[in-house]
């Protein structure tokens, strides 16, 4: 799932201390570690369901599905839709992940039944990727439809829905988004040879920690 990287339109709650541009050029970093990571791993077809245009951070490879639907739920089961089959469905929020970790999440869904569901939970309450068996046509709204997104119980709904829908659930580990400022710092330390991690760096690091600084003096 990726949103393509407008300024004004991703990443916002970077701003401030990040202009709209900047938040962007941090969104198109994080997508295209993502995506390169997507290319990299075992996966026997790799598809971007694609929210906005194509642009120069899209490898070779990488099939392309418009993103359609009125909420992010719906866009989450009809990307599944589109896309048909099992598989493993991550966002671009977490650049930090690496083909072999994606590998990994592929091995952990086809290990077991036909009714196995992985899990990988996010420190903020959500989940950062999920894998389905092939399902029937249109029971991919069962999974997301209801389940409150974004909120610190995204991934406890989202896990208690799987479970209530008759799928074994296995989580997987626990991963870092990039949403705030301070999400940025961490991640980009973790991969410092990244894109992310180079445009992490552009915006400075004395602005960004001041900024987390100013954050914790602040807060009650």
């Amino acid at each position: 799932m990726a949103k393509a990287p407008v300024a004004g339109a991703v990443k916002t709650r970077l701003c401030p201390p990040c202009s709209p541009e900047e938040a962007a050029a941090v969104a198109e970093a994080a997508l295209a570690d993502t995506l390169d990571a997507v290319a990299a791993c075992g996966a026997g077809r790799k598809v971007v369901a694609l929210d906005g245009d194509i642009g120069p951070w899209l490898p070779p490879g990488l099939d392309v599905v418009p993103q359609r639907g009125a909420t992010f739920a719906a866009r989450l089961a009809n990307a599944w839709t589109d896309t048909g089959g099992a598989g493993v469905q991550i966002g671009m929020d977490t650049p930090q992940v690496g083909p072999a970790e994606l590998d990994a999440l592929l091995a952990l869904l086809a290990g077991g039944t036909e009714r196995r569901a992985v899990l990988a939970p996010a420190v903020d309450g959500g989940w950062w990727a999920i894998g389905l068996p092939a399902l029937a046509q249109g029971d991919h709204g069962a999974v997301f439809e209801g389940v409150a997104m974004s909120t610190s119980r995204t991934g406890q709904d989202q896990r208690r829905r799987l479970r209530r829908l008759g799928f074994e659930v296995v989580l997987a580990g626990l991963r870092r988004d990039i949403d705030t400022v301070a999400d940025l710092v961490e991640v980009a330390a973790e991969i410092p040879t990244s894109r992310t991690s180079t445009v992490c760096g552009r915006l400075g690091p004395a602005r960004l920690q001041g900024h987390l600084e100013h954050i914790r003096a602040t807060s009650p």
